[in-house]
């Protein structure tokens, strides 16, 4: 039987009395783009930290690649690309030598390797650019292009997009999903839930807990089991407190100019007669669809 590319069973690891990651199990298969969701603190870097060896297990076992992760750390490393939350580049070097010199760490030397790959990575006409002067979003695919530049089988993204704008980031998007089709497996790390919808399933995790894995249609249908409304109502803080209060209603939080109002009980006509009955201005209640967001929400509360 082939192992999946990543197998973890009962992964623990505590840091003194803090337990950061606690107890958790589940697979990668080859070709998936997962994607590992929680907020900053979950235990999201901790994970992949313990997949690449980098950190010892207080418990459990898990296996990459079909090697042990803790054991054979060094078989695991040479076959896995990691891009890391702050890019470890070097500013004083160009965008060739950044390449050419973690190139050589996984011993490739072919010039045409190194323009491959920044061509790959969307770099071309930028080879002799120094990284100091390069946006965010550039020195991101800089350090995409470090770890892809020895074609690793399995791709490990921690937060690969934090603090670049929403065009790169769904550019960055492109180019993952452009190597998932060429055979290579990631799993990446968010705290954006949007970004979370583009994975073929989704891990959610929060205080060390992976509290569901599944595809983002499934987690929507089997978490959120009620109804969803947009309920565009003034003032929206009074509108909280009373549906808050109104027996049946799941949830209900301020999504932009409106609230999000979650119940398998409650309907549009009930919601409308007690807002109207309480003084409240109510422009209209709309049915919504669910989200990776009220998915998070409900399986944290």
């Amino acid at each position: 039987m082939t192992l999946p590319v990543i197998y973890v069973e009962n992964l623990t690891r505590r840091f003194g009395d803090f337990v950061a990651v606690d107890h958790i199990n589940f697979e990668v298969n080859a070709g998936e783009v997962v994607g590992y969701l929680g907020p900053n603190g979950s235990g999201k870097t901790t994970t992949i930290r313990m997949l690449l060896g980098l950190l010892e297990p207080s418990e459990g076992e898990a296996t990459v690649l079909g090697f042990d992760a803790f054991k054979q750390t060094e078989e695991v490393r040479k076959r896995v690309g990691y891009m890391s939350q702050k890019f470890a580049i070097y500013d004083d070097l160009t965008v060739r030598e950044n390449l050419t010199f973690y190139g050589g760490v996984y011993g490739i030397t072919e010039k045409a390797r190194i323009q491959s790959t920044i061509e790959l990575v969307g770099l071309k006409g930028h080879e002799n650019t120094l990284t100091k002067d390069m946006s965010t979003g550039w020195r991101q695919r800089l350090s995409l292009g470090i770890a892809l530049v020895h074609e690793p089988k399995l791709l490990f993204l921690d937060e690969p997009t934090s603090g670049v704008d929403p065009t790169a980031r769904r550019a960055f998007w492109d180019l993952i999903y452009e190597l998932a089709e060429g055979g290579v497996t990631i799993l990446v790390t968010t705290h954006y839930m949007d970004e979370a919808e583009y994975c073929e399933r989704v891990g959610v995790m929060r205080d060390g807990k992976l509290l569901a894995m599944d595809t983002p249609t499934n987690l929507k249908k089997s978490i959120i089991t009620g109804d969803v409304w947009e309920v565009f109502v003034h003032p929206l803080e009074r509108g909280v407190e009373i549906l808050s209060a109104m027996a049946g209603v799941e949830r209900v939080g301020l999504s932009g100019d409106h609230l999000r109002v979650i119940s398998s009980q409650v309907k549009k006509d009930a919601m409308q007669s007690l807002l109207s009955r309480e003084g409240l201005s109510v422009e209209k209640i709309e049915k919504g669809e669910p989200t990776l967001e009220d998915v998070f929400l409900t399986l944290a509360r």
